[in-house]
């Protein structure tokens, strides 16, 4: 068991190397000058984009700047957002607990959901249940799930008004950050069961 677990792990190394070689290619196959983007379409003069590029290390050979951004990702910098000046990191973390409950929420309906019905599809097989479960089934996992999260939008919230089109909480509601969990957040901010309600 340990010669398995050993050697799925040594297969994640060559995995993350690739994963960052196309993160970094796709960085840099995005149009513009990111020293551009940062200082604005009149820019200054050359003096201060010469000065940016030094900084960001953008006047380095391209495998340099790999290696230099592989070794900052395996510590943990991730770099400064060019939107909010603050660490990825930090973005990532503030946003990590949505993420978290967006995948709880999502575990608990498949199961919920999910579980019976794929056991009375077995039970029932070659019926028209059991097609029927296949078949949108098959339809859900082959849509991407960006453009069923827009469909979903369009149908709660636009068409029937049911939840809010965006946010994590009705604008109702103003619930100040604690843990970063809004389910819990909801509870301790003593708004209570119609927050909570809401965020659900």
């Amino acid at each position: 068991m340990l010669h398995g677990v050993l050697k799925k792990f040594l297969m994640l190394i060559p995995t993350l190397i690739g994963a960052s070689l196309i993160a970094f290619a796709l960085i840099r196959l995005v149009p513009g000058d990111p020293v551009t983007n940062l200082l604005g379409e009149r820019g200054g003069d050359p003096a201060v984009v010469a000065e940016m590029r030094s900084k960001l290390g953008l006047d380095q050979p391209v495998v340099v700047q790999y290696f230099k951004f592989l070794g900052n990702a395996l510590v943990g910098d991730l770099g400064t957002s060019i939107v909010s000046k603050r660490a990825v990191s930090e973005e990532f973390f503030d946003r990590f607990p949505a993420t978290i409950e967006l995948s709880l929420v999502a575990l608990f309906w498949s199961v919920l959901v999910g579980l019976p019905l794929g056991i009375l599809a077995a039970v029932r097989r070659n019926s028209v249940f059991d097609y029927s479960v296949i078949g949108v089934s098959l339809v859900g996992y082959s849509m991407p799930i960006f453009w069923w999260g827009l469909i979903l939008v369009m149908l709660f919230s636009v068409n029937l008004g049911w939840l809010p089109v965006s946010g994590r909480i009705s604008v109702m509601y103003d619930i100040d950050p604690i843990t970063g969990f809004m389910l819990l957040d909801t509870w301790l901010s003593g708004e209570g069961w119609p927050a909570f309600a809401s965020h659900i």
